[in-house]
């Protein structure tokens, strides 16, 4: 297991939030930061802490993208027409397995990049092993014949934690879906307020 994956119990105490709305999430439990100091009164952040702070939400949400990747997609927004921080988030939603999270065919972010990366996933009928892949409109995604009876498909599939957001759809029978276009940001069910501008603003400085 690699120490981005290692560290995701850790990404909401040490932000603060909890970040997948899931009511496993240790800060329902422990509202301070892991670790020795994780008690230590905090001070007020400054305003470059706070777009930090966004910018961590941000990746973490996503399955705590690294930064040379994350920055990237900053780059991709800026280089594209219309609003910066719309841009950023439309390609976030576009990743494969945020699709298939979204599609509620597994139960968290990190979940979903695994179930890719082991080739369970088609897209327009081809095998796509690539967690990072970007979704274009009317794309069909498919869970592989072989895995749709898989127990963690099954289970995430009848979670009721959350809803398929209106930008796709699915049918939990077939283990197939569709995505239909591109989210603005008030179209994502972040449980969590997100702030992509803030983000912008961090990489702008």
């Amino acid at each position: 297991m690699t120490k981005r994956a290692e560290s995701k119990y850790k990404i909401n105490r040490r932000l603060g939030v909890n970040l997948w709305g899931r009511a496993k999430s240790p800060i329902s439990k422990r509202e301070y930061g892991p670790g020795q100091h994780g008690q230590r009164r905090k001070q007020k952040p400054t305003d470059f802490g706070i777009q930090l702070m966004a910018k961590q939400k941000l990746k973490g949400y996503y399955g705590n993208i690294g930064e040379k990747q994350f920055r990237k997609y900053y780059e991709e927004a800026v280089r594209r027409k219309g609003d910066t921080s719309e841009n950023l988030i439309e390609l976030l939603e576009r990743r494969l397995d945020a699709v298939i999270y979204r599609m509620k065919l597994a139960m968290t972010p990190f979940a979903a990049r695994q179930f890719v990366n082991h080739g369970h996933i088609t897209v327009n009928g081809k095998r796509v092993n690539i967690p990072s892949y970007l979704v274009r409109d009317n794309d069909v995604i498919e869970v592989k014949e072989k895995s749709k009876q898989l127990v963690a498909v099954l289970d995430a599939a009848q979670s009721g934690e959350r809803d398929v957001p209106e930008y796709m759809e699915v049918d939990h029978r077939q283990m197939k879906g569709r995505y239909l276009r591109a989210p603005k940001l008030a179209d994502v069910p972040y449980p969590v307020q997100m702030e992509p501008n803030l983000v912008v603003e961090f990489y702008s400085r």
